[in-house]
């Protein structure tokens, strides 16, 4: 039983244990640099958006909706990022770079959208067979 014991400590609870503190060093060393600069803080906030968003995205069977579930959120933090760049930036070049990725992510959203909505319409339409042209 002793044994059993130490395994499931040296298994278990010892690396779950590990990681709570690398966790909470990370969690820390984020939480002092967002406090020394709150535009790094907004740039990681996009980051964290999207990779919650992405982690809760479930497999549907249709790679091509699964392609859109994934890019929708990293598009969404592409121009969060983007915004927080023409606020806090201060180079001309990346300014510019910024208002181009936020023009075209924004569109690429849009088209990402409608199409997703499309594909729920059809999904709700009744199944009926085409009918065979004859020749």
């Amino acid at each position: 039983m002793a044994l059993k014991l130490r395994l499931l400590l040296a298994v278990i609870i010892i690396p779950a244990s590990a990681l709570a503190v690398k966790n909470q060093v990370h969690h820390t060393t984020m939480g002092n640099t967002a406090m020394q600069d709150p535009n790094w803080a907004e740039l990681m906030k996009s980051m964290q958006t999207m990779h919650a968003a992405m982690e809760t995205a479930k497999p549907s069977g249709n790679d091509d909706k699964d392609f859109v579930n994934l890019m929708l959120p990293h598009h969404e933090a592409a121009v969060e990022m983007a915004k927080a760049e023409l606020l806090h930036g201060n180079d001309a070049q990346m300014l510019r770079l910024a208002q181009e990725i936020i023009t075209d992510q924004e569109s690429e959203i849009q088209l990402m959208q409608l199409w997703l909505g499309r594909q729920r319409t059809q999904s709700k339409e009744p199944q009926t067979p085409h009918s065979q042209k004859e020749h």
